[in-house]
């Protein structure tokens, strides 16, 4: 298995199976850390650079309370407008990248062009983790989610997967690259404008993804294991930021887990992700349900984050 230490975190394409449960063994050493709400003195030495052209909220700070709780520093920026790479001079990719490596030891970017973060690893001399690109992938998302299904049912083979929502987005098709590891046929519903792209069917096929698609909730929902629903009402993700104003349209029946649905349909030990934020495809009374495993999510994303620092750094092999 090779090293993790100076990789760059771009693609799970990248990843082999054993890879995978690598960093969930390094993420369960690291959890007591988060669990007791301590610091470690682990990265001390290092600095973590976080270059963020869109906003976010879990994938941003997790990064940085990651990086916190093993005591190392952060810095960067959360809006590149107050930046040189988003003001007047539009500063390129790899001038900015160029100066970043001089400023912490590992850079976490999120951009709204798809494969920005593959163009930063070509100038940088510290590792890239991909934080979201555009329409591309996101990685570190589903890492935190196989983790909290691995965490829960102390397995990934043999699981079925639904996975709801806008098919072109970024954690879906890093959800797809994944899946080719295991042994976890995965069916994808959403609508037919927001269908999976062509592209990444013919790159499933050909890393033999056992996947299908379905055009209701309905018609798939009771053989999951694991339901992992994402907004079908998104912004533009080709732009730095949406700022589309007035009312937005509700997410069609076809697309939404409620209670009832769950209640009716679904195993009673099946777990539902959502990467966070939503809008109505879960509405809130979901929230305090046997399936919701959403926060967990979110918390795990901390500990997946901690980890894949620390290896990434050397300071775990």
């Amino acid at each position: 298995m090779r090293s993790f230490a100076g990789r760059d975190i771009l693609s799970l394409k990248d990843f082999e199976r054993q890879e995978f449960f690598r960093v969930f063994d390094v993420a369960d050493e690291l959890k007591p850390i988060a669990d007791n709400r301590h610091n470690s003195d682990l990265c001390a030495d290092k600095t973590l650079v976080t270059a963020f052209y869109q906003p976010s909220t879990r994938t941003r700070l997790a990064h940085e309370a990651a990086m916190h709780r093993l005591g190392g520093h952060v810095t960067g920026f959360s809006d590149a407008k107050m930046t040189r790479a988003g003001d007047f001079y539009q500063e390129s990719i790899k001038d900015t990248v160029k100066m970043l490596e001089f400023y912490g030891d590992v850079i976490v970017m999120r951009h709204f062009q798809q494969g920005a973060p593959q163009e930063a690893a070509k100038w940088s001399s510290i590792p890239i983790i991909n934080g979201g690109d555009g329409w591309g992938e996101h990685p570190t998302q589903i890492l935190s989610d196989l983790y909290t299904v691995y965490r829960e049912k102390g397995r990934l083979d043999g699981l079925r997967w639904l996975a709801v929502g806008d098919m072109r987005m970024r954690t879906m098709h890093s959800l797809g690259y994944a899946l080719t590891q295991f042994d976890c046929p995965v069916t994808f519903v959403g609508p037919p404008e927001m269908s999976l792209p062509e592209e990444y069917k013919k790159e499933f096929e050909s890393y033999s993804l056992d996947f299908s698609e379905a055009e209701h909730v309905e018609q798939a929902i009771a053989d999951a294991d694991v339901i992992l629903v994402e907004p079908v009402v998104q912004p533009d993700y080709t732009k730095s930021r949406d700022e589309r104003s007035g009312d937005v349209n509700l997410t069609p029946a076809n697309y939404k887990i409620t209670r009832e649905l769950l209640t009716k349909k679904a195993k009673s030990d099946a777990i539902l992700l959502h990467s966070l934020p939503r809008m109505d495809e879960i509405p809130a009374d979901v929230d305090i349900t046997k399936w919701s495993r959403y926060w967990q999510e979110a918390y795990s994303g901390v500990i997946m984050r901690m980890a894949l620092i620390a290896l990434v750094l050397g300071k775990m092999e």
